[in-house]
């Protein structure tokens, strides 16, 4: 099979990532390495045989061909996730008690992973209809009935949370719809659309969303906003347009600093798949003050 291309994507992200790009490019067209998540709404999972991930508690490699099993109460056992996006959830260092939105909550496995932490509340919004649908079965599926009071589904444009519920969260997690540059190899036609243009028009939106993310955040509280984007136009330049207009905090986080997979960036972190064999994804953890 030919691979897809586009000069003016090629030409792009060759400037960004210069001799590095041919070998990105080649492990982004591979498929991802998974975990097999342990759902904490459930006792006794059985993990025999199973890999374990030393970077990730609870957290074991998905082997080839590993099928899913409900318990007897109906609930499944594991949820499979890239581990990127599991290392993006923890980022927000959700503690019982606090008051947490999930802004762009689709597919659901951020959302299960800050509910497993107890917070008093959880608001989790999905805009689309058919994703929303989806993240509402994932919370039926992982979490008892008698143990979900706490969790709110919601679809509003998470733009108007800033609006209608402002300095109201603890913790906000804004993972944000992103051009998504693994899809795009998977789809001949969308790639063929990219434009530069295209990028900084969906970055206008992204930082939308975060503004949105730090007005309902409240003073003193902490926002994750990530991407599974690679273009600097969507993740580090959407930070800087925060900074420079609402002055926040840009915080480090121990438990990335600590994995060599994990690059530094401006802002933020990047995990991407040349490295780890997974991502990939961006997040910058900030603090409204």
């Amino acid at each position: 099979m030919n691979s897809p291309t586009n000069p003016l994507f090629e030409n792009y992200f060759t400037k960004v990532f210069g001799e590095r790009w041919p070998t990105l490019r080649k492990h982004i067209m591979d498929p991802p390495k998974q975990i097999l998540r342990k759902n904490k709404f459930v006792q006794n999972v059985n993990t025999d045989g199973l890999d374990g991930c030393h970077f990730l508690p609870d957290c074991y490699w998905k082997p080839d061909g590993y099928k899913l099993e409900k318990n007897e109460d109906g609930l499944y056992r594991f949820y499979v996730m890239d581990p990127a996006s599991v290392l993006v959830a923890r980022a927000l260092e959700v503690e019982a008690g606090d008051a947490c939105l999930d802004m762009c909550a689709a597919p659901g496995g951020k959302s299960l992973i800050l509910a497993e932490a107890q917070p008093d509340k959880l608001i989790s919004n999905e805009m689309s209809e058919g994703r929303r649908e989806r993240l509402m079965r994932v919370f039926h599926e992982y979490i008892p009935r008698s143990e979900r009071d706490f969790v709110n589904v919601k679809g509003l444009d998470g733009n108007q949370y800033g609006l209608r519920m402002p300095d109201e969260f603890d913790r906000v997690l804004a993972d944000v719809p992103c051009s998504g540059e693994r899809h795009l190899f998977e789809n001949q036609s969308e790639l063929s659309l990219w434009t530069e243009k295209r990028t900084k028009n969906l970055a206008v939106r992204q930082y939308s969303l975060l503004s949105s993310a730090w007005l309902a955040c409240k003073p003193g509280g902490r926002i994750v906003y990530s991407t599974c984007s690679i273009s600097p136009m969507e993740n580090d330049e959407v930070v800087q347009k925060l900074i420079k207009k609402r002055k926040p905090e840009i915080l480090t986080w121990s438990a990335a600093d600590n994995l060599d997979f994990v690059e530094k960036t401006e802002h933020g972190y990047q995990i991407l798949p040349d490295r780890s064999g997974f991502g990939p994804m961006y997040f910058a953890v900030i603090r409204k003050v």
